[in-house]
């Protein structure tokens, strides 16, 4: 009898401490979901333009993002930082493919300020292109596609800047690394920031034999535009590319940082 009472006790216990067990346990339902995020995205070659549209698509298949269209409604290419005072008349319309999207009658910077003051978008992250034109160099001045990412870091927002040159542009493979940008930098996207950027990133990815560029290169912009439009050579060899118009006539997508204003 004694050791039955025993036995008894022992798996009472047993019970108790597994039954413990289950109670504290968080249930799958419980589990944290992954933070959505909101991306705003422009351009400076107008709203139909077949870069936008590759670039949209392609963060449409990224989970927990919404992607919000704001682009100017005809080309602005070459309009830098430029802005227009006062209301900005808008029109809902679509991409080429038909996603929704907004049209402002303006400068690609004046988009995001619609976005932000007239429409009500939150983004955590401003996307701008993808332009079929390098913008590299001190071409960075001049181009549309940098001043609208320039006119989200003024307002607080993380931007980035994606170009692409060519007769057919892979626009696929620059939207994958639009995506990779994406999921390296959303931990920090998801969270508040607690100063304005003061750089962008600048993506111009050239047009390879293979389909995609040879790699991602983090080099300096260069400081004038010499040798600018030379021509890719996607098989170079030689000293590793320093600046962003080495690193593209080299094959590769080169990324490099703009100073904000």
């Amino acid at each position: 009898m004694k050791r039955v009472r025993t036995a008894s006790v022992a798996l009472l216990g047993l019970a108790a401490v597994t039954a413990g067990a289950f109670a504290t346990a968080p249930s799958a339902g419980a589990a944290k979901k992954p933070t959505s995020i909101t991306v705003l995205v422009t351009n400076d070659d107008g709203v139909s333009a077949p870069g936008i549209d590759a670039l949209v698509q392609a963060l449409r298949t990224a989970k927990n993002t919404k992607v919000v269209v704001v682009a100017p409604a005809t080309n602005q290419s070459g309009s830098g930082a430029k802005t227009t005072p006062g209301t900005l008349p808008t029109q809902p319309t679509t991409t080429a493919s038909g996603y929704q999207a907004t049209a402002v009658q303006g400068y690609p910077a004046d988009t995001v300020t619609a976005a932000l003051d007239q429409l009500g978008v939150k983004p955590n992250v401003v996307m701008s292109g993808i332009n079929p034109g390098q913008n590299v160099g001190s071409l960075t001045g001049l181009s549309g596609t940098i001043g609208a990412a320039r006119m989200a870091a003024t307002r607080g927002i993380p931007a980035v800047a994606f170009s692409q040159s060519g007769d057919a542009p892979q626009f696929d493979a620059t939207g994958k690394l639009a995506l990779a940008w994406l999921a390296q930098h959303r931990a920090a996207l998801a969270k508040k920031p607690k100063a304005a950027p003061t750089t962008i990133d600048n993506y111009n990815v050239p047009i390879c034999p293979s389909g995609k560029p040879r790699g991602v290169l983090k080099v300096q912009t260069a400081s004038d535009a010499t040798n600018a439009v030379a021509g890719v050579d996607c098989s170079a060899t030689g000293p590793k590319p320093t600046t962003d118009i080495e690193a593209y006539n080299e094959g590769y997508a080169a990324l490099a940082t703009v100073p904000a204003t």
